[in-house]
This record gives C-alpha cells, structure tokens and sequence, in this order.
C-alpha cells in the first residue's frame, strides 16, 4: 500500500523512538530504482526515509497521545 502527503499512518519500527506512534506523512520521496521512502511527522518529531513496510494505515479513531 502506498502513502500520500497527510495520511494517517503508525511507524513499526522496533529501532524509532516513533515506534508505535501515529503520525502524518508530510513528504514521499522516490529513488531512481523506484523505492519510495517517507517522511512523516509525530507530535514530537518527525523521522525521515521510513520504507512503506515500515507503515500502516493509522485507523479512523486512532489519535496522537
């Protein structure tokens, strides 16, 4: 599944401060080999060049914290 600007989405990644959290992608960026990677945006920070596997869709009633 791919992402766009100010999706929803929860960060699985056991090495990111942001793990678990829900936050908003705010840039997707393309490689010349055609891998897509992220930035998204937290209430504390934001982490950049987070690969799609890394994401999932946040759900509806999911909120920041």
């Amino acid at each position: 599944m791919s992402f766009e600007e100010d999706d929803r989405v929860v960060l699985n990644d056991k090495h990111s401060e942001f793990d678990g959290e829900v936050g908003t992608v705010t840039q997707t960026m393309e490689s010349m080999f055609g891998d897509v990677t992220y930035t998204v945006s937290f209430e504390d920070g934001q982490e950049t060049g987070i690969p799609e596997d890394a994401l999932e869709a946040a759900d509806e009633d999911e909120d920041e914290e």
